[in-house]
């Protein structure tokens, strides 16, 4: 009998893994138990009585809607000997689980045939792995597979906190071949000055088999969909090893870049398609610019910390002038620091100076009620990390967010998400970090030095949704920890307290929590930010300011994909009235850059396209903007999307009005954000699948002719004295513009 093959099997670039094999059965339905019980694994088990459950869709979204912990799926299915015989390889026979929500132990006909993560009672305790890909093989030849009968493939499966079970693709059984072993990767891209992209493209052999084919690449003009070049190559991969190419294209929109790797015994082509990535922001000025809202909310009496956030040529020069009483500055860092003043609204002259030039702006310290009264603006550890957050993977974030000056356009928070808390409580119930981070006082002072605010993560429940301590009967202790480590921010995760309140579908009982944290924080002589996460349930929008909230999460988490980006940021359309200075609809962090929760790290499966959508709504939408991605490894393309000042500003708006969708026509959609200034900010999304041309009539969102049209990523203005605008927009794309 043949050993399973050891498979390095990666899915790399965010490509979902799907039935590539022209031969497979679909998983589609399954018999569905809460609870524990070994015997659930057995084949003989009788599962009658156990209820139906789709495949695919967490089990919170099919009647299980508070329920955390352990689960059982069993699936029935008859695999059929065609399967084998139509392979040409026939090695193995593949098990595709998409994702788990948390861990899972996965059994055919009571043989296990993988797992991953870890369960409580393990030894060494709860590990999650809930972004992994369930991706399980066992040979061809193993008698444990029934051909042309029934099988079952038992699942156990543990929530620790959120959603739990199967989801996020689509469950199938199929037989390897040889070219599922092929794993195309994006290394890096190159931007030349004269308007050429370089690509660099691994082809990998993930399996312990030689592999041999041929590559072939096509370059594609996506507007007049002509061919640019293309071209075949002989490749030979041995086992585990790989073989990089270089393709040269032109750098502008609409570039699309075809991958096929043809394996010679089958035949089979695996293939991949990625639009290029473009720069559309101009090369920053080297001389000063300020990129500040031109506002700050603090507490009176609280310590202040703010950092005058400003681009240019290095060094700079930082003058401020009527600073209030108990507060100065770092004329060479321009950093802010203090005790805030009594209550009341502060006009305060700011002034950067280098050798090429002088930058002026007046900052408004408002010294009251009220914090973030723009949009909150920094990076948190958990779209990339994950549980694996550690003080040295912030530390190094930190250092990236100043070193590729970031902080010079206001992003300047650096929150922790979980995974940082110790197993347990100290003897008098003080919580305390685990054994990757030594110090968190010391974490918080080092960030503070840089100018950047600290913020951290906990939930109201028992427990985070990571499994690690939550803040249920220690609200006030942790709020005064909190104090003393000084902490900016905190993020308030729903997660297990949903356990507390089965069964009571009350107002209030989604309140209590929120407003027993919100007690706690204000007795804090410190300025915290109140992150409500919740996931929008009661409509918290219209109560997260009743909390003291300063944003409130108003949808579930969003993944790397474009059905979720669009299912979130498009759904934005009945919350902005509640929206505004102080308190923030949040729709969830950036998905741009290389993200992974934890593992597998990848470039986001977002086109270009669509990140540029993503950016630009989110800045509509008066969203916070919270990077989620590997800061150490930022590339050129994502960080030319997050350093784009007029971008920034639309978000940073300081009347605060959220963007209200005013035209839904087929697959365009038109958002408009009235601005403090008096003019207005629109994007006009496509939401096809194809270029499309499209002609706005300012009547149509209630303007006439504009002075001026600007296109706000190219920085440039496009039109003046119009009373429209035509564009061609780009697939999931977008134009960002301000009329003035």
């Amino acid at each position: 009998m043949k050993k399973i093959l050891s498979l390095l099997w990666l899915i790399t670039m965010g490509i979902a893994a799907h039935a590539q094999n022209g031969n497979f059965v679909k998983l589609s339905t399954a018999k569905f138990s809460t609870g524990n019980d070994a015997a659930w694994k057995e084949t003989g088990f009788n599962d009658t009585n156990w209820k139906n459950i789709k495949v695919g869709d967490v089990w919170q979204e099919q009647g299980y809607s508070d329920y955390h912990g352990f689960a059982w799926y069993r699936i029935h299915v008859v695999i059929p000997s065609a399967l084998k015989k139509q392979s040409v390889w026939g090695d193995s026979l593949r098990v595709f689980l998409a994702h788990v929500n948390d861990v899972d132990e996965t059994y055919f006909n009571g043989k296990l045939i993988g797992k991953t993560g870890a369960f409580p009672e393990d030894r060494g305790g709860y590990v999650s792995k809930w972004p992994a890909v369930r991706n399980y093989c066992i040979a061809a030849n193993d008698p444990a597979i029934k051909w042309d009968q029934e099988n079952i493939i038992a699942i156990k499966v543990y929530d620790g906190g959120g959603s739990g079970g199967i989801f996020m693709g689509a469950p199938y059984i199929d037989m390897l071949e040889k070219f599922d072993g092929i794993v195309f990767t994006q290394t890096e891209i190159s931007f030349l000055p004269n308007a050429q992209s370089v690509r660099k493209l691994t082809i990998g052999n993930s399996f312990k088999t030689n592999i041999t084919g041929k590559f072939h690449y096509r370059i594609l003009d996506e507007v007049t969909q002509k061919t640019i070049a293309e071209k075949t190559l002989n490749a030979n991969l041995p086992p585990l090893r790989k073989e990089t190419y270089t393709l040269a294209f032109p750098h502008r929109e609409g570039i699309k870049l075809y991958y096929e790797f043809t394996e010679t015994a089958s035949g089979k082509t695996k293939t991949f398609a990625e639009i290029a990535p473009y720069l559309l922001t101009p090369k920053a000025s080297l001389k000063p610019m300020i990129n500040s809202a031109g506002v700050l909310g603090v507490h009176p009496g609280s310590p202040v910390l703010y950092k005058i956030p400003t681009s240019g040529q290095k060094p700079l020069k930082y003058m401020v002038k009527n600073l209030p009483q108990g507060l100065s500055f770092d004329p060479k860092t321009g950093i802010i620091t203090g005790t805030a003043p009594k209550a009341g609204n502060y006009l305060v002259f700011v002034s950067v100076s280098n050798t090429l030039g002088k930058d002026e702006k007046i900052l408004t310290i408002k010294s009251g009620k009220l914090l973030a009264l723009t949009p909150p603006m920094g990076w948190n550890s958990w779209n990339c990390w994950g549980l694996n957050v550690s003080d040295e993977k912030v530390r190094l974030s930190a250092k990236a967010m100043v070193d590729k000056g970031l902080t010079d356009y206001g992003w300047n928070s650096i929150n922790v998400d979980d995974g940082w808390q110790a197993p347990s409580r100290q003897s008098n119930g003080e919580i305390v970090p685990n054994e990757k981070f030594p110090d968190m006082k010391a974490l918080g002072t080092h960030l503070h030095q840089q100018g950047l605010k600290f913020g951290i993560y906990s939930s109201p429940g028992a427990k985070t949704c990571g499994g690690y301590l939550g803040s249920l009967g220690h609200e006030g202790q942790d709020a005064g920890t909190y104090f003393n480590w000084g902490v900016d921010y905190l993020k308030y995760d729903l997660c297990s307290y949903s356990d507390q309140t089965a069964g009571d579908t009350t107002l209030f009982a989604q309140q209590k929590p929120y407003i027993v944290m919100r007690n706690e924080l204000a007795k804090q002589q410190r300025d915290i930010v109140y992150s409500i996460c919740q996931y929008g349930i009661k409509d918290v929008w219209k109560w997260g300011a009743q909390m003291n909230g300063n944003l409130w999460r108003t949808t579930e988490d969003i993944t790397d994909t474009w059905e979720s980006l669009y299912g979130i940021g498009f759904s934005q359309t009945n919350n902005a009235a509640y929206a505004g200075p102080g308190g923030w609809n949040d729709p969830d962090m950036l998905i741009l850059g290389r993200v992974g929760w934890g593992e597998n790290l990848h470039q986001t499966n977002l086109t270009p396209y669509e990140q540029y959508t993503h950016m630009s709504l989110w800045s509509l939408l008066s969203a916070p903007l919270l990077i989620g991605c590997d800061m150490d490894k930022l590339d050129e393309f994502t960080l030319n999307l997050l350093k784009n000042r007029e971008v920034i500003a639309i978000d940073q708006d300081v009347a605060g009005k959220q963007a209200v969708r005013v035209i839904n026509d087929k697959q365009i959609q038109v958002w408009v954000k009235q601005l403090a200034d008096g003019s207005k900010a629109i994007g006009i999304f496509n939401l096809g699948e194809k270029y499309s041309k499209y002609t706005l009539d300012f009547n149509k969102i209630h303007m006439g002719k504009v002075k001026i049209v600007r296109d706000l990523w190219q920085q440039k203005d496009i039109a003046k004295n119009v009373a429209a605008v035509s564009c061609i927009i780009p697939p999931h794309g977008v134009r960002f513009y301000k009329l003035m």
